[in-house]
């Protein structure tokens, strides 16, 4: 290779930063140096851990929002979904508790994840096969699983028996080397959505689908097919977020995930994934959830903001995001 040759090659070779990546963890550096500012307890090692802990609920189901959202869709059942899940898992295990003791757990948390599959199911096949607005249509099954859990708890609450309580506990309230399970869900659930989304067939047709439809289409891609897997995934993560919220309190309730959807679609989105479809970034959203769940607790450590606006905040939050988004475009 001559020297002119090596020339040109150099360039091509130098490492690019891509800010557009790097932003959410930017904005969560900030935020950091910022909420020692205001309150140094902010960055004292306990409130560190409960705030990311409380964060995962929302991160998990976030990383399913990323393809969902990456393909072209968009989920507002999430909240809904879970609350409805989390209680059929909590009946269940209740009905096999009596004969099956604390083995009716993990069976418990198998039918949640296919309860939340069944149900990511549901959204994309009416999407696909009956050619509706996917956010027309989780509207609606938004309204249907929060009525189904009402109606499952009679407008009460659905509790765990109380011979299951302890075993369970430790999903939320245990660590492995210090570290909150919840916290390690999350991140293994990060990592199997970033390997799928980066590194699988699908994870590229996914993106394709929501960066261009008649294109993908037009080059083989199933896009019902797609963008259904996407709603089941988003299923699964709501699922898998419902094993690790329910020992929380030990309940499911009508008012169970309230809001989770504004909080999910804004973790994405600040995370650094269009909203338009087209490009997904897993790990700027984990980053998107601890960012918010960081606002909510200097909120509540500073006396700037009351903390009954937490959800004005969020709002205006993803409202400035997308007008960075539509600028940047």
């Amino acid at each position: 290779m001559t020297d002119a040759t090596m020339g040109q090659v150099r360039p091509e070779r130098r490492l690019s930063v891509n800010w557009v990546d790097l932003g959410p963890f930017l904005a969560l550096a900030a935020l950091m140096v910022v909420g020692f500012l205001i309150n140094p307890d902010f960055l004292a090692i306990n409130n560190l851990t409960n705030v990311v802990t409380r964060s995962a609920f929302v991160a998990i189901i976030a990383v399913g929002a990323t393809f969902v959202i990456a393909s072209g869709g968009l989920d507002l059942s999430v909240g809904s979904m879970a609350a409805f899940v989390a209680g059929v898992m909590i009946l269940f295990m209740n009905a096999l508790a009596p004969e099956l003791g604390t083995s009716a757990i993990p069976l418990g948390m198998l039918v949640v994840v296919a309860a939340g599959a069944l149900c990511g199911l549901a959204n994309g096949a009416i999407t696909t096969i009956g050619r509706i607005e996917p956010f027309i249509v989780t509207l609606g099954t938004m309204g249907i699983f929060r009525a189904l859990i009402t109606y499952m708890s009679d407008g009460g609450t659905i509790p765990i028996d109380r011979s299951l309580r302890d075993a369970y506990r430790p999903i939320y309230f245990g660590d492995v080397l210090g570290i909150p399970v919840p916290i390690l869900v999350s991140l293994a659930v990060a990592g199997a959505g970033a390997f799928i989304l980066y590194r699988t067939k699908f994870g590229r047709r996914c993106i394709a689908v929501g960066a261009n439809e008649e294109v993908a289409r037009y080059s083989g891609v199933s896009v019902a097919r797609i963008r259904t897997l996407a709603f089941v995934i988003q299923g699964i993560c709501v699922g898998l977020a419902a094993i690790c919220y329910v020992p929380r309190l030990g309940t499911a309730t009508p008012t169970t995930g309230v809001l989770w959807e504004l909080q999910v679609i804004t973790a994405v989105v600040i995370g650094g994934t269009a909203l338009r479809g087209g490009r997904g970034h897993i790990w700027g959203t984990i980053a998107g959830a601890v960012i918010l769940e960081f606002i909510a607790n200097l909120m509540v450590l500073s006396d700037f903001v009351s903390e009954y606006l937490v959800a004005a905040v969020q709002g205006a939050i993803i409202i400035v995001a997308m007008l960075v988004q539509r600028l940047s475009k």
